[in-house]
């Protein structure tokens, strides 16, 4: 936050504060709205998300973070199930046999470095509209509108979606959308051994040891550390949303240290 900022903040009573930055965000996104809703890409993109819209109701799904756990999970009973991946979850795809069923990307950093790759696979891919200059269209490409200000949870995600500080969290809205009734998470560790401040841009200088991948952000590349507050905050509204829906999250991760959904043993699940 800059000094400026801050004083500002000292100064304007607090509700005050809160109402004009509800006001600003809300401008902010009426400005990205017309093509958000109107842009030729993101017109096809909303008539992709309308065919999913409850696709999978009342099946499950899971949701396959990209921690140092997933070395110690049998992945080979995921070959038959729904599942999505995010960022460079396919970095795994040669060592597993299969893809995930769906992928999904959000920050522009790893869209804008790796956008070829991301092009290249074989199965339905979410990106976010804001990197829509980044990465060019393909038939099996959807664009949604991600903001990073305004909190929510969207059912629906053919309009405007959080971000929530995660892309585990936009997966958890899209799994929604689609009617999923049970979505099991795991590899999401929600453990980094790289500290810093949350969100600010850094570039790898060696080998990662965040990621169940040593490539995963390698050496040279440029990532943002991770803002686990505002993951864990937009997480609990998750499973709010979901129990209001009749619906049910679940952690399986091996040795996790997320604490807001209920843990299941991942070898229970079959």
């Amino acid at each position: 936050m800059s000094t400026l900022r801050q004083t500002a903040k000292q100064i304007i009573p607090g509700s005050i504060w809160q109402a004009g930055r509800r006001s600003w965000h809300a401008l902010g996104h009426a400005a990205q709205w017309p093509a958000a809703a109107l842009h030729p890409w993101r017109r096809a993109s909303i008539a992709q998300l309308d065919r999913l819209k409850d696709i999978h109701r009342g099946q499950r799904c899971f949701i396959i973070g990209n921690g140092p756990s997933l070395k110690q999970t049998d992945l080979t009973h995921l070959k038959n199930e729904f599942t999505f991946g995010t960022n460079r979850i396919y970095l795994a795809f040669p060592d597993w046999g299969f893809t995930t069923s769906y992928f999904l990307s959000i920050n522009s950093l790893v869209i804008e470095q790796c956008a070829e790759e991301i092009r290249a696979l074989p199965i339905p891919k979410f990106i976010s509209w804001r990197s829509r200059n980044l990465i060019q269209p393909v038939p099996d490409l959807a664009f949604i509108h991600t903001t990073y200000t305004g909190p929510k949870f969207a059912s629906d995600v053919r309009g405007r979606v959080w971000e929530g500080g995660t892309v585990t969290y936009v997966a958890l809205q899209l799994a929604f959308h689609m009617g999923f009734s049970q979505v099991i998470l795991i590899g999401v560790d929600h453990n980094y051994s790289t500290q810093g401040t949350p969100n600010a841009t850094v570039v790898s200088q060696g080998d990662d040891p965040n990621h169940f991948h040593q490539g995963y952000f390698g050496k040279g590349f440029r990532w943002q550390l991770p803002d686990l507050d505002t993951s864990e905050r937009s997480y609990h509204m998750a499973r709010q949303a979901y129990e209001q829906a009749g619906r049910q999250v679940l952690d399986a991760t091996v040795g996790g240290k997320l604490a807001v959904f209920e843990k299941v043993a991942y070898s229970s699940l079959w």
